[in-house]
C-alpha cells in the first residue's frame, strides 16, 4: 500500500485495472444491446405481418363490419399493452419505437386486407381491380394523405370503410402519438427520480 492508502492494483476513477474492463463500459453496452434487440424484433414483426398479408388465403366473402371493428379493437388492446410496457421499461424510448413498429403495420394491413376482400367480394368497389399490392398502396396513400387519385373508392361501402381509415389516421397521428410520448416522458421522469433518491438511501440491511 502506498502513502495515499490505495491498494497496489487500484486505478484512477473511470479506469479499469490492468487487464480489466473500463468502468462504465458495460453500462454503455447495455443500451446498445437493447437497441439491437429492439431493431431485430421490430424488423421481424413487420416482416412476419407483411408476409402473412401476402400469404394467407383470404376468402371472398362479404366484408363483415364486425370483423373490422374486432380487428381495430385488437389493435387498440395491443397498443394499450405496449403503453404499459413502456412505463415499466428500462429503455422507454426504445420500447416506444417497438410499439410503433408493431401497431402501425397492424393498423395499415388490417385496412389493406379489408379493401382487398371488399373488391374480391364486390367487384367494382374501387375504380380498378385491386391486387394485394394495390390494396396496400391505396391504404398508404390514404394514410399519408397523398391522394394520387389513380385508385379511389367507388361504392358506398368502400367509401365508408375509407372514411373510417381517415378517422383512424387522425386518432393514430394525434391521440395515440401523444399518449405514446406521454408514456415515455413518465418513464423517464420515474427513472430520474429514482436516480436522485438512490444516493440518499442508507446501506441496505444484510
Amino acid at each position: 500500500m502506498d502513502a495515499t492508502g490505495s491498494g497496489h492494483g487500484s486505478a484512477p476513477p473511470g479506469e479499469a485495472p490492468a487487464g480489466g474492463t473500463p468502468a462504465g463500459a458495460s453500462g454503455r453496452r447495455r443500451p446498445t444491446r437493447a437497441a439491437v434487440v429492439v431493431t431485430l424484433r421490430s424488423t421481424t414483426t413487420a416482416t412476419v405481418l407483411v408476409a402473412a398479408y401476402y400469404l394467407l388465403p383470404f376468402t371472398r366473402h362479404h366484408v363483415d363490419v364486425t370483423t373490422l371493428v374486432l380487428g381495430l379493437s385488437a389493435v387498440a388492446v395491443i397498443f394499450a399493452l405496449q403503453i404499459q410496457s413502456i412505463t415499466r421499461s428500462a429503455h422507454p424510448r426504445l420500447r416506444a419505437v417497438e410499439a410503433l413498429a408493431t401497431t402501425m403495420p397492424l393498423f395499415l394491413l388490417l385496412y389493406s386486407t379489408t379493401y382487398y376482400v371488399l373488391e374480391e367480394s364486390v367487384p367494382g368497389s374501387f375504380t380498378e381491380p385491386l391486387s394485394r399490392t394495390d390494396a396496400l398502396y391505396f391504404t398508404l396513400t390514404v394514410f399519408s394523405t397523398v391522394g394520387f387519385g389513380d385508385i379511389a373508392a367507388r361504392t358506398e361501402p368502400a367509401r365508408l370503410v375509407t372514411m373510417t381509415q381517415m378517422a383512424g389516421n387522425i386518432l393514430v397521428l394525434g391521440v395515440a402519438t401523444r399518449i405514446l410520448f406521454g408514456a415515455v416522458e413518465a418513464a423517464v421522469r420515474r427513472q430520474s427520480a429514482g436516480t436522485r433518491e438512490a444516493p440518499h438511501r442508507g446501506p441496505s440491511a444484510p
